[in-house]
């Protein structure tokens, strides 16, 4: 068992995490980042897709993005259609992780793969990867994803969450829309056609709720037929997969010494599940207020971390907040509530 020290330590390497460590790097700080996977970015568990002024924000190239989009399509329980234009890309969601991972690196990070923090005790953080090595940090940041075992350490587990799957379809036609399908079977969530040039991801998020009767997967199953039926995709599965997506905020990220960010923080839309850009742009605020702290010695300082993003995301979580408690409640009556609570209708953004 070795014992090492830093300034900032980051548990998780995607998207959050990342930006984290490369910003805190970048402004002085010692710098360790721990990933539980052998592969940054793998297994992809992402609709990816990103709204079009994120790569300015990231400012690393362009790798990662396979595909524009112009807009969106929703396709409402009664079969009609509304079109919102709003420019994105899809992306390969392993190359965008490996390539703010790199950036972190160039900047000074350190980071260790396959590697799991397990536990903290008395000021040190366990983790475990060739070896047993005690991490003790000034400041750490939790950006393990939406069950995090930070977050469980400092009291913040979130609980809202909803299950997804996703599989990789071919598109029989090419597609510069994504698609986003509401259906009554698809309780407090959406199914979802997201074009990546020849391909597609094709999945559906759903809560568990009343009268659930069919599972997620042959609900996906289901969802596949309609696909192919209607002419969109050819009927191989390329690849499948299964993640959780928080449908509400922590509390509060932030406690002595330790902060989340990401989808530990629950910093995903809540209505929308899209969560990319919060992770970048909270996560550098994030690396930029560990860095200040740790030089300071000053916890506080991560306060104005919590108090950012808030400025910058807290009025359009709660407003979701409300959508998504209105459309799980009146889920009966989809066709009445839709246009209040999905937000590429006017109506989302009317009234309180």
């Amino acid at each position: 068992m070795s014992r090492t020290a830093c300034d900032v330590l980051v548990i998780g390497a995607g998207p959050a995490g990342s930006s984290a460590a490369r910003i805190a790097a970048e402004n002085g700080a010692d710098v360790i980042m721990v990933e539980r996977k052998a592969l940054i970015g793998l297994p992809v568990r992402c609709a990816e897709y990103i709204p079009a002024q994120l790569p300015g924000e990231i400012n690393l190239g362009r790798e990662y993005i396979v595909w524009p989009v112009k807009g969106m399509r929703t396709v409402l329980p009664d079969g009609s259609l509304h079109e919102l234009k709003s420019p994105g890309f899809t992306i390969n969601r392993d190359v965008l992780d490996q390539t703010l991972a790199r950036a972190a690196e160039h900047a000074g990070a350190r980071i260790i793969m396959s590697a799991s923090a397990t536990a903290l005790v008395g000021g040190e953080v366990s983790v475990r990867h060739e070896k047993i090595e005690k991490i003790s940090a000034r400041i750490i940041i939790g950006a393990d994803g939406p069950r995090s075992r930070v977050g469980r350490w400092i009291g913040a587990v979130n609980t809202d969450l909803i299950p997804s799957v996703q599989a990789r379809m071919r598109l029989k036609m090419p597609l510069d829309f994504t698609e986003i399908y509401f259906d009554k079977e698809f309780f407090g969530g959406y199914g979802w056609l997201f074009p990546k040039g020849s391909e597609a991801n094709v999945g559906i998020g759903r809560k568990a709720g009343p009268q659930i009767t069919v599972s997620l997967n042959r609900l996906l199953e289901h969802f596949i037929d309609r696909l192919v039926h209607t002419g969109k995709i050819h009927p191989e599965t390329l690849n499948r997969f299964a993640g959780w997506v928080p449908a509400a905020p922590v509390s509060n990220p932030v406690k002595d010494h330790i902060l989340l960010v990401g989808d530990a923080a629950g910093q995903t839309h809540p209505i929308t599940g899209a969560g990319i850009a919060p992770a970048v742009i909270c996560g550098k605020i994030a690396g930029l207020r560990a860095a200040q702290a740790a030089k300071a010695n000053d916890i506080s300082l991560l306060n104005e971390y919590a108090a950012e993003c808030r400025d910058l995301f807290g009025d359009v979580q709660q407003r979701a907040v409300c959508r998504r408690i209105l459309l799980e409640k009146e889920w009966n009556r989809l066709d009445e509530v839709i246009k209040k609570c999905w937000v590429s209708f006017r109506e989302y953004y009317a009234g309180d």
